[in-house]
């Protein structure tokens, strides 16, 4: 039997497969796939049929990827879009009749858990008090952690999906995003841990900041070894704002390390650092490539 296992992360963005070794860890395949699940998304309706198409067809994909590979152990799950969608389990069934993938919808609370598991993979200091946050499509999430263990963690519906198609303009993104980040803070100081969170180390995962760090370090071609413990002072940040607002989402695509499929999603995203930074004082942040995605592949066991 084979070693592999895998990994899917069907985020309300993207879409991640990682095919990994285990004893010792190694990675065999990891692929990403914009499909914006949570594109056209409504109350009413739930997950658009463009959108359903898009993911399916990424899903499809996957699939064969892991055929080729071998691999019998697969741990899919689906996060924010799909867990706020009122046709959310129809869209699971068509997903295992159409690609033999099991998705498993998860909480904010276990996303977070899993996203702490593997930015600790990887961490420099991994054994410091962690504040950890994962700007998400449809939600973002963070957790207060020390010695790798949370102590607090909430997920928050501010993810860039959600504030780009749903606010309509810079102004009520960052309105939305300070008063659910108050909130958030009013209930760390109601647990004793505001002054606790502040004081951590800030570490940012996901798409957004790997992302800020690709931009500051001038990166043509991705390296997830060099992104991994960047750290971006609160003035850096400013500065690549500044930077791409007055763009047009066409030409943001000429700044190198702007992934495609992302120019216009880049400015919710970082309006979520800054105004994180900025309510809790967090002079830098530490970026991670390592999230959700490792925390599940660390999970999952080969078959015997």
């Amino acid at each position: 039997m084979t070693d592999k296992v895998a990994a899917i992360d069907l985020g309300t963005n993207t879409a991640r497969l990682l095919i990994a070794t285990q004893d010792p860890y190694q990675q065999v395949q990891l692929k990403r796939i914009i499909t914006r699940l949570g594109g056209g998304f409504t109350r009413a309706t739930g997950l658009s049929d463009e959108a359903q198409e898009r993911s399916l067809a990424a899903l499809k994909e996957f699939a064969a990827d892991m055929a080729s590979h071998g691999v019998v152990r697969v741990r899919a799950v689906a996060t924010s879009a799909v867990r706020d969608a009122k046709n959310g389990a129809a869209f699971c069934q068509r997903v295992l009749e159409q690609t033999g993938i099991a998705l498993e919808v998860i909480d904010g609370n276990e996303e977070a858990m899993l996203t702490l598991r593997g930015v600790a993979s990887i961490l420099d200091r991994k054994d410091e008090d962690l504040a950890v946050f994962d700007v998400g499509g449809g939600s973002t999430e963070y957790t207060l952690a020390t010695a790798r263990q949370p102590l607090f963690s909430r997920s928050l519906p501010i993810g860039v999906v959600r504030l780009t198609e749903g606010k309509v303009g810079v102004v009520e993104m960052e309105d939305k995003i300070r008063r659910e980040l108050r909130a958030f803070g009013a209930e760390l100081s109601q647990a004793g841990l505001a002054e606790r969170f502040s004081r951590a180390t800030l570490v940012g995962t996901a798409g957004t900041a790997t992302t800020l760090a690709a931009i500051d370090l001038g990166m043509t071609d991705y390296d997830y070894k060099k992104v991994n413990n960047h750290t971006l002072p609160l003035a850096k940040v400013e500065e690549m704002f500044n930077r791409l607002l007055p763009l047009t989402p066409h030409e943001r695509l000429q700044v190198p390390g702007l992934e495609p499929g992302r120019e216009d999603l880049i400015i919710a995203g970082i309006l979520v650092v800054l105004t994180t930074m900025r309510e809790f004082g967090f002079p830098t942040f530490k970026v991670s490539d390592s999230g959700l995605l490792e925390g599940l592949i660390l999970g999952v066991h080969a078959a015997p």
